[in-house]
Protein backbone atom coordinates (compact mmCIF):
# COMPACT_ATOMS: atom_id res chain seq x y z
CA UNK A 1 0.00 0.00 0.00
CA UNK A 2 1.42 3.78 -0.86
CA UNK A 3 -0.35 7.01 0.35
CA UNK A 4 1.90 8.83 -1.77
CA UNK A 5 -0.92 10.55 -4.72
CA UNK A 6 1.87 11.29 -6.96
CA UNK A 7 2.78 7.67 -7.84
CA UNK A 8 1.40 6.03 -11.05
CA UNK A 9 -1.37 3.04 -11.12
CA UNK A 10 -2.96 1.24 -13.90
CA UNK A 11 -5.78 2.87 -15.63
CA UNK A 12 -6.51 0.23 -18.10
CA UNK A 13 -3.18 -0.23 -19.85
CA UNK A 14 -2.17 3.59 -18.96
CA UNK A 15 -0.87 4.68 -15.74
CA UNK A 16 -2.06 7.28 -14.09
CA UNK A 17 -1.56 9.18 -11.15
CA UNK A 18 -2.54 7.35 -8.02
CA UNK A 19 -4.84 10.27 -7.05
CA UNK A 20 -6.24 10.31 -10.12
CA UNK A 21 -7.28 7.66 -10.48
CA UNK A 22 -10.56 6.95 -8.24
CA UNK A 23 -12.00 10.41 -9.95
CA UNK A 24 -11.85 8.78 -13.64
CA UNK A 25 -12.96 5.35 -12.57
CA UNK A 26 -16.34 7.54 -10.75
CA UNK A 27 -16.32 9.29 -14.44
CA UNK A 28 -16.67 6.02 -16.39
CA UNK A 29 -19.30 4.57 -13.98
CA UNK A 30 -21.28 7.58 -14.30
CA UNK A 31 -21.18 7.50 -17.60
CA UNK A 32 -22.37 3.55 -17.96
CA UNK A 33 -24.91 3.49 -14.81
CA UNK A 34 -27.57 3.92 -16.89
CA UNK A 35 -27.23 1.24 -19.10
CA UNK A 36 -24.91 -1.32 -16.45
CA UNK A 37 -27.10 -4.11 -16.77
CA UNK A 38 -26.37 -4.01 -20.80
CA UNK A 39 -22.84 -2.77 -20.05
CA UNK A 40 -22.32 -6.26 -18.25
CA UNK A 41 -24.44 -8.21 -21.08
CA UNK A 42 -22.13 -6.56 -23.67
CA UNK A 43 -19.33 -7.76 -21.43
CA UNK A 44 -20.58 -11.11 -20.81
CA UNK A 45 -23.01 -11.74 -23.46
CA UNK A 46 -24.97 -12.51 -20.94
CA UNK A 47 -22.78 -14.51 -18.86
CA UNK A 48 -22.79 -12.45 -16.34
CA UNK A 49 -26.18 -13.56 -14.95
CA UNK A 50 -25.46 -16.74 -14.19
CA UNK A 51 -21.89 -15.83 -12.48
CA UNK A 52 -24.29 -13.71 -10.05
CA UNK A 53 -26.41 -16.61 -9.52
CA UNK A 54 -23.63 -18.85 -8.62
CA UNK A 55 -21.78 -15.81 -6.69
CA UNK A 56 -25.08 -15.37 -4.50
CA UNK A 57 -25.60 -19.06 -3.99
CA UNK A 58 -22.09 -18.90 -2.47
CA UNK A 59 -22.55 -16.12 0.05
CA UNK A 60 -25.40 -18.70 1.58
CA UNK A 61 -27.85 -15.80 2.37
CA UNK A 62 -29.50 -16.90 5.89
CA UNK A 63 -31.83 -14.80 8.24
CA UNK A 64 -29.43 -13.58 10.19
CA UNK A 65 -26.36 -12.77 8.19
CA UNK A 66 -25.83 -9.35 7.56
CA UNK A 67 -24.25 -8.77 4.14
CA UNK A 68 -21.71 -5.86 3.08
CA UNK A 69 -21.59 -5.68 -0.41
CA UNK A 70 -18.79 -3.37 -1.62
CA UNK A 71 -18.68 -1.67 -4.95
CA UNK A 72 -22.19 -2.98 -5.18
CA UNK A 73 -23.58 -1.04 -7.85
CA UNK A 74 -26.94 -1.15 -9.00
CA UNK A 75 -27.69 -3.89 -6.05
CA UNK A 76 -27.49 -7.11 -8.41
CA UNK A 77 -26.16 -8.93 -5.44
CA UNK A 78 -27.94 -7.16 -2.55
CA UNK A 79 -31.21 -7.70 -4.17
CA UNK A 80 -29.94 -11.05 -4.91
CA UNK A 81 -29.06 -11.98 -1.26
CA UNK A 82 -32.67 -10.52 0.07
CA UNK A 83 -34.24 -12.47 -2.64
CA UNK A 84 -32.75 -15.55 -1.11
CA UNK A 85 -33.56 -14.95 2.65
CA UNK A 86 -30.37 -13.65 3.52
CA UNK A 87 -30.46 -10.98 6.47
CA UNK A 88 -30.35 -7.16 5.97
CA UNK A 89 -27.93 -5.79 3.48
CA UNK A 90 -25.72 -2.67 3.33
CA UNK A 91 -25.01 -1.77 -0.04
CA UNK A 92 -21.93 0.57 -0.61
CA UNK A 93 -20.60 2.55 -3.53
CA UNK A 94 -18.04 5.02 -4.14
CA UNK A 95 -20.32 6.69 -7.31
CA UNK A 96 -23.38 8.15 -6.35
CA UNK A 97 -24.97 7.25 -9.69
CA UNK A 98 -24.67 3.91 -9.42
CA UNK A 99 -26.22 3.90 -6.14
CA UNK A 100 -28.95 5.95 -7.31
CA UNK A 101 -29.84 2.91 -9.42
CA UNK A 102 -29.69 0.40 -6.88
CA UNK A 103 -32.09 2.70 -4.49
CA UNK A 104 -34.63 2.71 -7.75
CA UNK A 105 -34.34 -0.96 -8.14
CA UNK A 106 -34.73 -2.00 -4.31
CA UNK A 107 -37.67 0.44 -3.95
CA UNK A 108 -39.47 -1.15 -7.27
CA UNK A 109 -38.90 -4.24 -5.65
CA UNK A 110 -40.14 -3.74 -2.29
CA UNK A 111 -36.61 -4.36 -0.94
CA UNK A 112 -35.85 -0.81 0.38
CA UNK A 113 -36.58 -1.48 4.28
CA UNK A 114 -34.50 -4.36 3.73
CA UNK A 115 -31.00 -2.52 2.21
CA UNK A 116 -29.05 0.55 3.37
CA UNK A 117 -26.92 2.50 1.16
CA UNK A 118 -23.10 3.77 2.18
CA UNK A 119 -21.39 6.15 -0.68
CA UNK A 120 -18.10 4.66 0.58
CA UNK A 121 -14.68 3.86 -0.61
CA UNK A 122 -14.18 0.44 -0.64
CA UNK A 123 -10.70 1.19 0.79
CA UNK A 124 -11.56 3.32 3.54
CA UNK A 125 -14.92 2.33 4.95
CA UNK A 126 -16.33 4.46 7.71
CA UNK A 127 -17.60 1.28 9.63
CA UNK A 128 -16.57 -0.84 13.15
CA UNK A 129 -14.63 -3.69 12.65
CA UNK A 130 -16.03 -7.17 13.11
CA UNK A 131 -19.80 -5.79 12.22
CA UNK A 132 -20.42 -8.05 9.34
CA UNK A 133 -21.27 -12.11 8.86
CA UNK A 134 -20.34 -11.92 4.85
CA UNK A 135 -18.44 -8.95 2.82
CA UNK A 136 -19.11 -9.39 -0.91
CA UNK A 137 -17.61 -7.73 -4.79
CA UNK A 138 -18.89 -8.18 -7.53
CA UNK A 139 -17.03 -6.67 -10.97
CA UNK A 140 -15.62 -3.94 -8.42
CA UNK A 141 -12.18 -5.07 -7.44
CA UNK A 142 -11.01 -4.12 -10.24
CA UNK A 143 -11.44 -0.72 -10.35
CA UNK A 144 -10.25 -0.20 -6.91
CA UNK A 145 -7.03 2.13 -6.81
CA UNK A 146 -5.26 0.13 -3.49
CA UNK A 147 -7.05 -3.29 -3.72
CA UNK A 148 -4.69 -4.78 -0.93
CA UNK A 149 -6.31 -2.44 1.26
CA UNK A 150 -10.13 -3.17 -0.06
CA UNK A 151 -8.89 -6.91 1.26
CA UNK A 152 -7.80 -5.50 4.73
CA UNK A 153 -10.67 -3.86 5.04
CA UNK A 154 -13.01 -6.20 4.10
CA UNK A 155 -11.44 -8.67 6.54
CA UNK A 156 -11.09 -5.53 9.49
CA UNK A 157 -15.07 -5.69 8.98
CA UNK A 158 -15.70 -8.76 9.09
CA UNK A 159 -16.80 -10.94 12.28
CA UNK A 160 -14.41 -13.57 13.33
CA UNK A 161 -15.75 -17.00 11.48
CA UNK A 162 -17.31 -14.38 8.51
CA UNK A 163 -16.49 -15.04 5.08
CA UNK A 164 -14.90 -12.63 1.89
CA UNK A 165 -15.93 -13.26 -1.42
CA UNK A 166 -14.68 -11.81 -5.46
CA UNK A 167 -16.66 -12.49 -7.96
CA UNK A 168 -14.06 -10.56 -10.68
CA UNK A 169 -12.85 -10.88 -14.79
CA UNK A 170 -10.33 -13.09 -14.36
CA UNK A 171 -7.27 -14.82 -16.35
CA UNK A 172 -8.75 -17.71 -19.36
CA UNK A 173 -7.71 -20.59 -18.39
CA UNK A 174 -8.39 -22.32 -21.43
CA UNK A 175 -6.21 -21.58 -24.45
CA UNK A 176 -8.44 -21.81 -27.56
CA UNK A 177 -10.87 -19.07 -26.18
CA UNK A 178 -8.20 -16.25 -25.64
CA UNK A 179 -8.00 -15.18 -29.41
CA UNK A 180 -11.63 -14.95 -29.36
CA UNK A 181 -11.97 -13.63 -26.18
CA UNK A 182 -9.14 -10.85 -26.90
CA UNK A 183 -11.09 -10.03 -30.23
CA UNK A 184 -14.30 -9.37 -28.58
CA UNK A 185 -12.91 -7.23 -26.05
CA UNK A 186 -10.87 -5.04 -28.07
CA UNK A 187 -12.01 -5.20 -31.54
CA UNK A 188 -16.06 -5.37 -30.82
CA UNK A 189 -17.22 -4.01 -27.37
CA UNK A 190 -15.86 -0.15 -27.52
CA UNK A 191 -17.53 -0.32 -31.10
CA UNK A 192 -20.80 -1.61 -29.34
CA UNK A 193 -19.81 0.48 -26.50
CA UNK A 194 -19.71 3.44 -28.92
CA UNK A 195 -23.20 2.60 -30.76
CA UNK A 196 -25.60 1.42 -27.84
CA UNK A 197 -24.21 3.75 -25.32
CA UNK A 198 -22.22 6.76 -26.94
CA UNK A 199 -19.42 6.18 -24.79
CA UNK A 200 -16.80 3.73 -26.11
CA UNK A 201 -13.62 5.07 -24.53
CA UNK A 202 -15.69 3.50 -21.30
CA UNK A 203 -15.76 0.35 -22.50
CA UNK A 204 -12.52 0.43 -24.16
CA UNK A 205 -11.27 1.19 -20.11
CA UNK A 206 -13.42 -1.18 -19.20
CA UNK A 207 -11.77 -4.32 -21.10
CA UNK A 208 -8.63 -3.41 -20.22
CA UNK A 209 -9.05 -3.02 -16.57
CA UNK A 210 -9.81 -7.17 -17.05
CA UNK A 211 -6.25 -7.54 -18.09
CA UNK A 212 -4.12 -5.77 -16.06
CA UNK A 213 -6.01 -7.38 -13.07
CA UNK A 214 -4.08 -10.02 -10.53
CA UNK A 215 -4.46 -13.58 -11.91
CA UNK A 216 -5.93 -16.20 -9.64
CA UNK A 217 -3.05 -17.57 -8.11
CA UNK A 218 -1.97 -13.66 -7.27
CA UNK A 219 -5.84 -12.58 -6.14
CA UNK A 220 -5.18 -15.58 -3.64
CA UNK A 221 -2.07 -14.53 -2.33
CA UNK A 222 -2.81 -11.28 -2.08
CA UNK A 223 -5.96 -12.60 0.75
CA UNK A 224 -3.89 -14.60 2.53
CA UNK A 225 -1.53 -11.44 3.19
CA UNK A 226 -4.69 -9.36 3.77
CA UNK A 227 -5.18 -12.53 7.11
CA UNK A 228 -7.74 -14.23 5.08
CA UNK A 229 -7.84 -18.00 5.64
CA UNK A 230 -8.53 -21.32 3.85
CA UNK A 231 -8.50 -18.88 0.38
CA UNK A 232 -10.23 -21.04 -2.76
CA UNK A 233 -10.89 -20.08 -6.25
CA UNK A 234 -13.55 -21.54 -8.32
CA UNK A 235 -13.36 -20.78 -12.40
CA UNK A 236 -16.17 -19.65 -14.29
CA UNK A 237 -16.39 -20.13 -17.76
CA UNK A 238 -13.10 -21.38 -18.51
CA UNK A 239 -11.45 -18.33 -16.61
CA UNK A 240 -12.80 -15.61 -17.59
CA UNK A 241 -14.24 -15.01 -14.61
CA UNK A 242 -13.51 -16.62 -11.15
CA UNK A 243 -15.05 -16.38 -7.95
CA UNK A 244 -12.29 -16.17 -4.99
CA UNK A 245 -13.53 -16.55 -1.11
CA UNK A 246 -12.09 -16.68 2.38
CA UNK A 247 -12.78 -16.42 5.86
CA UNK A 248 -11.85 -14.71 8.89
CA UNK A 249 -11.11 -17.08 11.53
Amino acid sequence: MSDNPDATVDFGFRQVARGEKSGMVRAVFASVAPKYDLMNDLMSLGVHRLWKRIFITALDPRPGRRLLDLAGGTGDISLGWLARGGGPALLSDINPAMLAVGRDRATGRGRLAELSILVADAERLPLPDRSFDVVSIAFGLRNCTDKAAVLAEARRVLRPGGRFLCLEFSRVQVAALVPVYDAWSFAVLPRLGRLVAGDADSYQYLAESIRTFPDQETLASMMRVAGLSRVKVENLSGGIAAIHSGWRL
